[in-house]
């Protein structure tokens, strides 16, 4: 049974602070309550990337975020009537509440069923040659650099099993050996590996045209050199909830400019920026894509990801965006390998 004190926030409490109770508490969720413990709005990982979307920051307020139309059930309620309910809404969690609306317990619907296992497939993209990580890549694909004592390619497999995910593709070019010796056909892990063999590079989108036709179901890509605390399944979900043909996940990224802005109007000064910060959404290399949209490939075609979603996009298929609040890193060269190999378990 949940700890419910583990899980409890006020209103005021930080969306931030929010997260950490979120990622602690086993149960994906946190439970608003006021000072006599009456549930007042649950917060979940969800509504936090909602938010963000919305504008709303890490600093916000959690009943700025949090959802007031939440499913409860009542203690008297008849828990084969209750199961039935979270199949029907596809609820994961559902608070059980007394006659004072006070949360007595969290029922989870996975310890109601079995554990959830996933028939989505999950293609991992490593075949780059790592070119920015020499020497390091000389004669050691990317993807199997370590980090700590396994390498990235092995926390990324296992990450996902953990998640319920136990079909694998690992697209390869460069140094393929090294990864199909390792890795073999997944038994190792209790799951099953296949390869996509790029004979030439082909991009971070082209290899899937090698997937097979048989898949029907979306299918989460990773790129090989990515770290993130993200749960795979959380980010399945989230593509299914908005409909949509293919999801990406950004991250916030910040560019402050080192020096102070003149701004102009024509050839007359209007004004001055002393230091700005920028924000963006970058791409984090991180997706899920609906075999609908495999035949806009083309055999042996090079393309990269972010082409293959505008043209999605442009064929009138809808492609949502995902935000990464959580940990996330780019190994991508010497010093960020470096930090990841520093960060990499320190992190939540």
């Amino acid at each position: 049974m949940i700890d419910l004190n583990k899980i409890h926030l006020r209103p005021t409490t930080p969306v931030l602070e929010a997260m950490r109770i979120i990622d602690q508490g086993a149960a994906q969720i946190a439970l608003v309550v006021d000072e006599q413990q009456r549930l007042l709005g649950t917060l979940t990982d969800g509504d936090i990337r909602r938010g963000l979307l919305h504008g709303e920051t890490l600093e916000a307020p959690a009943e700025r975020l949090m959802n007031r139309k939440f499913h409860s059930v009542q203690t008297s309620d008849d828990q084969g009537a209750v199961l039935e309910m979270m199949r029907t809404e596809v609820l994961r969690q559902i608070p059980v509440l007394d006659e004072q609306g006070r949360v007595v317990e969290l029922l989870l619907l996975q310890e109601l069923l079995n554990p959830q296992q996933f028939s989505n497939s999950v293609v991992i993209m490593a075949g780059g040659k790592g070119t920015r990580l020499r020497p390091h890549t000389e004669h050691c694909p990317k993807p199997m650099l370590s980090v700590g004592d396994q390498p990235i390619l092995e926390i990324l497999l296992e990450q996902c099993i953990a998640s319920g995910f136990r079909n694998f593709y690992f697209s390869v070019n460069y140094l393929k050996d090294k990864i199909i010796e390792y890795f073999d056909d997944g038994s190792r892990w209790g799951v099953s590996i296949h390869y996509l063999v790029e004979n030439e590079p082909l991009g971070t989108a082209g290899a899937l045209q090698l997937l097979p036709d048989s898949l029907t179901e979306p299918f989460l890509v990773l790129n090989g050199d990515v770290l993130t605390r993200l749960d795979p399944k959380h980010l399945l979900q989230f593509h299914t909830e908005h409909q949509a043909l293919a999801t990406i996940c950004v991250r916030d990224h910040e560019l402050t400019v080192p020096f102070g802005v003149v701004q102009t109007n024509g050839v007359e000064l209007s004004g001055f920026e002393e230091k700005p910060t920028y924000h963006h959404q970058v791409n984090a290399g991180v997706y899920v894509i609906d075999p609908q949209l495999l035949p806009l490939l083309q055999p042996h075609q090079f393309i990269d990801m972010p082409s293959l979603l505008k043209m999605a996009q442009e064929a009138g298929h809808r492609v949502a965006v995902c935000p990464i609040h959580e940990y996330w890193i780019d190994v991508g060269n010497p010093d960020s390998l470096k930090q990841a190999i520093v960060s990499w378990n320190n992190s939540v």
